[in-house]
C-alpha cells in the first residue's frame, strides 16, 4: 500500500511538471485568483517540498558559508507553528550533523555546532558524523565528550559516520609531526568513540570511511573498528573509500612505483 501510494505521488509530481503556469496566467488574467493553501496538499507532497528545501548533500557543521548556503532555507521555520513543526522534523531528522568542527575558523571553538542547538532539536537528529585527522598534531581542547554537547537529549540517532582523513601512526612520513607516542592519536580517537557510544546508546550502526591514503588495516581504523565491535554495533563501509570494491594498497608504495616517492622526503 505504501509503495502504491508513493507511485501515485510520483505520477502526480510528474504531471505537475508539465503544467505551464504562464499559459494559465494568460488564460485567466481576468479571473480572481485565490491564494494557494499549502496545507491542502497531502502530507507526502508537503514532505517532498521540505526535503527539496531543507536536505543538504554535505554534513552540517560550523562553517563560514552557512549564512548563504543553509540559513536562507531555515526562514521556512518562521511561516507558522505548524510549518515549523513539520519542517524541523525534516531538517534535523534527514541531515547529518558533525559533532566537532573541522573548519579552520571554528576548529578550536569552545562550543561546537551540536552544543549550540536547543535540546528540542537535538532530540530530532538521527545521523551524526565524527571526522578525524584535523588537528592531529594538537587535538583541539573543545573536542571533549562532556555535558556541553547535550548528548543525553539525542535519543533518535541511529547512525554514526566516522571519516578518517589521515592516520599519523600508519606511515613514517608523519615522524616529527606527531604529538607524544606513535599510538597517541589512535588512543585519543578510540577514546572519543568510546565516550560517544556510551552517551548515545541509540546508535546501532557505525559507518567507517576514509581518504585513499588510509588503508583498511591502519592502526587508527583497526582501533575504531575494534571499539565499535566491542560495543556490538553494526559496521558498514562508506562510499568514499569503497573498501568492498577495491583492494587496499599502500599509498607510499604506489607513489614510489610511479617515481614520485621523493615527495615524502
Amino acid at each position: 500500500m505504501v509503495r502504491r501510494r508513493t507511485k501515485e505521488i510520483d505520477a502526480l509530481i510528474a504531471q505537475m511538471k508539465t503544467v505551464s503556469i504562464e499559459d494559465q496566467q494568460q488564460d485567466n488574467e481576468d479571473e480572481p485568483r485565490a491564494p494557494f493553501r499549502f496545507f491542502d496538499l497531502p502530507y507526502e507532497l508537503r514532505l517532498r517540498v521540505y526535503e527539496n528545501l531543507l536536505v543538504f548533500p554535505k554534513t552540517l557543521d560550523l562553517d563560514p558559508t552557512n549564512h548563504r548556503a543553509v540559513a536562507p532555507s531555515l526562514r521556512l521555520f518562521y511561516v507558522s507553528r505548524r510549518t515549523h513543526d513539520e519542517a524541523s522534523r525534516v531538517f534535523y531528522g534527514s541531515n547529518a550533523f558533525r559533532l566537532f568542527p573541522v573548519n579552520g575558523k571554528y576548529i578550536n571553538a569552545k562550543f561546537p555546532l551540536f552544543a549550540r542547538l536547543p535540546r528540542k532539536y537535538r532530540a530530532l537528529i538521527t545521523r551524526l558524523e565524527l571526522r578525524l585527522g584535523p588537528g592531529f598534531t594538537k587535538p583541539p581542547k573543545g573536542w571533549v565528550v562532556d555535558s556541553r554537547l547535550g548528548l543525553t537529549a539525542v535519543t533518535k540517532a541511529y547512525k554514526l559516520k566516522i571519516f578518517v582523513e589521515l592516520d599519523p601512526a600508519a606511515s613514517e612520513i608523519f615522524e616529527g609531526f606527531r604529538t607524544g607516542e606513535k599510538s597517541f592519536y589512535t588512543e585519543y580517537c578510540v577514546g572519543l568513540l568510546r565516550a560517544l557510544l556510551a552517551q548515545i546508546p541509540s546508535v546501532g550502526e557505525v559507518e567507517l570511511d576514509a581518504y585513499p591514503s588510509v588503508s583498511r588495516d591502519s592502526p587508527l581504523l583497526q582501533g575504531l573498528l575494534d571499539e565499535a565491535k566491542l560495543n556490538q554495533k553494526r559496521i558498514v563501509w562508506g562510499p568514499e573509500r569503497g573498501w568492498d570494491a577495491i583492494v587496499d594498497k599502500d599509498l607510499v608504495g604506489i607513489l614510489e612505483k610511479m617515481g614520485l616517492g621523493g615527495i615524502w622526503s
